[in-house]
């Protein structure tokens, strides 16, 4: 676990992600976000855990259903936020994957919490540890204040962002089945920075 990082600090620490970035199939762009920070406003956490859904073909998908107005932006351009409402109760996190057209998307299932912890801790009216934070994907955009507002925004600028370090930091990628979904369930897209303490929990 890093320390907490102003956010000052933490901008001079990582550099803004091209869209050309999240131009790659979504199978290969979830492993590439592992290490990279999510900000939103004055509160960030580093990822650690996301899934790979590929579109039309993968029925766990959102856009195996086709083009709807819920899942417009998945066909539009990469490196956008698909943000959508799941249980009644959660906003789930996506980035749009691969070219214009193909729907491919990664949802952010955990981070490490960075900065404006106090922030975070009240939006989730929580006591616990830091990692009980943000270890699951309705955790973390709860923590992180991001709702479908944000849906369709872009990921290279503006409040909700995801950059890199300019000191890309060492770890063990490991890969397993995704979990929490029926159909394609035995698919291995679940991409995990391998023993993080933030990982969401099963």
């Amino acid at each position: 676990m890093r320390a907490e990082y102003k956010l000052g600090k933490l901008l001079r620490a990582t550099e803004r992600l091209s869209l050309k970035f999240f131009e790659r199939p979504a199978s290969e762009l979830a492993p590439a976000l592992l290490g990279c920070v999510l900000l939103h406003g004055r509160t960030g956490g580093m990822i650690v855990e996301t899934e790979a859904y590929l579109g039309l073909d993968d029925l766990a998908a959102h856009a195996s259903r086709g083009l709807t107005e819920r899942t417009k932006v998945l066909f539009g351009p990469p490196g956008r936020a698909y943000v959508y409402f799941i249980y009644g109760m959660h906003e789930c996190l996506n980035v749009v994957a691969d070219r214009e057209g193909s729907p491919g998307c990664v949802l952010i299932r955990a981070l490490e919490p960075l900065c404006g912890l106090e922030e975070m801790q009240a939006r989730r009216n929580w006591t616990g540890g830091e990692c009980g934070l943000t270890n699951g994907p309705g955790k973390l955009t709860q923590a992180l204040g991001i709702t479908r507002a944000q849906y369709g925004a872009r990921l290279d600028r503006g409040p909700l962002t995801i950059r890199r370090w300019r000191e890309k930091p060492e770890f063990r990628v490991a890969v397993t089945p995704r979990i929490g979904i029926r159909a394609c369930a035995d698919w291995p897209l679940r991409f995990v920075w391998a023993g993080h303490p933030c990982l969401s929990k099963r």
